[in-house]
């Protein structure tokens, strides 16, 4: 295999080719940036930041692939993963996946101390979870926690300290990413089942559509909250009510339970995420 397959292999393998799970952790960590940064962050935390989110997402994907490559064979939509089809040996996915951790941290080094000291448990939280599925009965809030990390991390990098707002921006973090990897586990709902793993679509079971639906009006409230503690205005509050109607439009798509629009709500919730964060930004933008 020559240095170009292999860059396209490593390029697969850490979902470079598929942007929405970066995505999905930028939109958060960027409200956080920006609110701990008074709408007015030092542009070397933002490409930090920016840089740091497609690592570590790297990376995690790297770790997932390696901690499902005995159940990916089984499902038709995963066996040819590069660590499943074993064109890329687990040992080697490991190291990449070191590398790219290690690039993260190098990145966080100029930083104060509690940056540092919160990346310990960001960087565990990326690792352990792929393990969840296997024994906590919703492993999207344990998602949720991981990809919302950035929040507490970005304030402490700017104000060295995480106050109440960081912690409440996570939480309505974690119900969103329930919410939306709820859809996405909706389309795997029948595998998930015959391989007894678990995910939030079988906990829920057949309330899965309200429990989803549940946890968007939650994360709403709570963003809505945190709003009020960060001093935020007009603005941010019409970028919840965009929010708000693209989550009523998911409903639309996940009523029936088709796969396709699952898995094409799942996708939309990038607009969920720019909604908020295009509503921070103008609304500190335009005081």
């Amino acid at each position: 295999m020559n240095l170009t397959e292999r860059l396209a292999l490593y390029f697969q393998l850490t979902r470079l080719n598929r942007p929405i799970g970066i995505l999905l952790l930028l939109w958060p960590t960027l409200w956080g940036v920006w609110v701990a940064g008074s709408g007015h962050p030092a542009w070397h935390i933002v490409v930090i930041f920016v840089l740091g989110t497609v690592l570590m997402r790297s990376a995690g994907c790297v770790i997932n692939d390696y901690a499902d490559r005995h159940i990916d064979k089984h499902v038709k939509r995963t066996r040819e993963r590069p660590i499943t089809s074993g064109r890329i040996a687990s040992g080697e996915a490991l190291r990449l996946a070191a590398a790219l951790t290690l690039a993260a941290l190098v990145l966080i080094l100029p930083l104060n101390n509690l940056t540092l000291l919160l990346s310990v448990p960001a960087a565990f939280l990326a690792a352990s979870y792929p393990f969840t599925k296997r024994f906590f009965a919703i492993p999207q809030a344990y998602l949720g926690i991981a990809f919302g990390f950035g929040i507490p991390m970005a304030f402490a990098a700017q104000l060295d300290s995480v106050p109440p707002v960081a912690w409440l921006m996570l939480a309505a973090n974690t119900f969103w990413a329930v919410a939306y990897d709820t859809e996405y586990a909706m389309v795997d709902r029948d595998d998930d089942a015959h391989l007894c793993i678990h995910s939030s679509a079988l906990f829920f079971g057949k309330h899965d559509v309200l429990a989803v639906m549940a946890c968007y009006g939650i994360t709403l409230v709570l963003l809505a909250w945190a709003g009020q503690m960060a001093g935020l205005g007009q603005f941010y509050y019409a970028g919840l009510a965009v929010a708000a109607g693209i989550a009523l439009y998911h409903y639309t798509l996940i009523k029936n339970r088709s796969r396709e629009n699952c898995f094409a709500a799942f996708l939309h919730n990038n607009w969920f995420g720019a909604a908020v964060f295009a509503g921070v930004l103008l609304d500190y933008s335009l005081r």
